[in-house]
């Protein structure tokens, strides 16, 4: 009698510290992401709100999907790859589970990269994501030498001969394409097709090389060249203009006339996630326009919150404003999904134009 009442009781035990563990599991959300996407204050705010702990893991897109893979969508609760890193990676290893809509506050969202998200993320119907922030690359232009530059084939104008900087990769050979009339997105399902269009765009980059005063590798260094006035103008991330708009007012950073290149960081859910409500909570709550605010006024990061912008500090605020009026933010050419051997194609070009005299 008494054995069976030592095996009740062990049952028992072992039942309560299932279902508490299970509990205390369900007061935390374990989130992997980039670096400065969680801050602190946020961490404490949403706690206070929900009662949920947020446990942030730092990464990138490649660990993202090897540890995803690893566990077969298992370990974590929310994750943050970037758009153009989910659909293919979904298809082969079925990471993440469809995200339910109705449980998102979309009328915080820009509707524009909603709509990007939803369709770059689309896998067997279903979107996969929905956006929290995003960067771009376009112009950086020192107005004082190049007032009329308005376009990537500004890159190949004469008139800035020996003032010009860009890197050699995928990006350049993008925009330029774009810049030429073409949508090298809408060939990405035709190989040929691609390969033409990116071989006309390598030509003309072969035929303007000796107007480039040097193909950028280093970020820092490039700021420090437009500085100096030894480039005039460059093809650049957003930030690095901003930060030298700061400095001098002459230089800027300009969304293209034919579209500034644009990524989106996204929030999906692991197929395997043991927090999914919570992780909804997590979704809706940074993208509310002030706390959306916060993120970018630490990070200067621009985020996809619809009226958000009221909420950053003006000199953040200001140089979203100067450079993406309501017009460029829809025309950004946001990045699909990269179908396999297209950056073969595009490596060959790339190495073409560095070989070329």
């Amino acid at each position: 009698m008494m054995k069976r009442f030592f095996v009740i009781a062990f049952i028992i035990s072992a039942f309560l510290a299932v279902n508490i563990s299970s509990a205390l599991a369900a007061e935390t959300l374990r989130l992997i992401t980039w670096s400065g996407y969680t801050p602190k204050v946020l961490l404490d705010k949403f706690e206070k709100e929900t009662g949920i702990k947020v446990m942030p893991t730092n990464s990138s897109n490649e660990e993202m999907i090897a540890k995803l893979r690893a566990t077969r969508g298992a370990g974590f609760d929310l994750a943050q790859p970037s758009q153009d890193r989910i659909s293919s990676v979904q298809e082969k290893y079925n990471l993440y589970q469809p995200i339910d809509l109705s449980k998102v506050k979309t009328d915080q969202i820009i509707p524009s990269m909603l709509e990007a998200v939803k369709k770059n993320t689309m896998v067997n119907g279903k979107p996969h994501a929905v956006p929290f922030c995003w960067g771009s690359s376009g112009l950086v232009i020192n107005r004082k030498f190049a007032r009329d530059a308005q376009d990537y084939t500004d890159i190949l104008n004469k008139k800035y001969a020996g003032r010009i900087s860009y890197r050699l990769k995928r990006p350049t050979l993008l925009a330029l394409a774009f810049a030429m009339g073409d949508d090298p997105f809408a060939k990405y399902g035709d190989i040929n097709a691609y390969r033409a269009l990116m071989e006309k765009v390598g030509q003309a980059m072969i035929e303007g090389k000796a107007l480039v005063k040097n193909y950028w590798t280093n970020g820092d260094a490039l700021l420090q060249s437009m500085r100096t006035e030894e480039v005039y103008l460059a093809m650049a991330w957003d930030k690095g203009g901003w930060k030298l708009h700061a400095e001098n007012p002459e230089i800027d950073f300009f969304a293209p006339k034919s579209g500034a290149l644009g990524w989106i960081d996204t929030f999906a859910i692991p197929a395997k996630s043991e927090n999914v409500e919570g992780a909804y909570k997590w979704i809706n709550f940074i993208l509310r326009p002030e706390n959306a605010a916060v993120f970018t006024n630490l990070d200067t990061t621009a985020n996809c919150s619809k009226g958000a912008n009221k909420f950053v500090d003006p000199a953040i605020s200001g140089n979203f404003e100067r450079s993406f009026p309501p017009a460029a933010i829809e025309n950004i050419k946001w990045y699909p999904p990269v179908p396999a051997k297209l950056e073969e194609i595009e490596g060959k070009i790339l190495d073409k134009v560095k070989a070329a005299k």
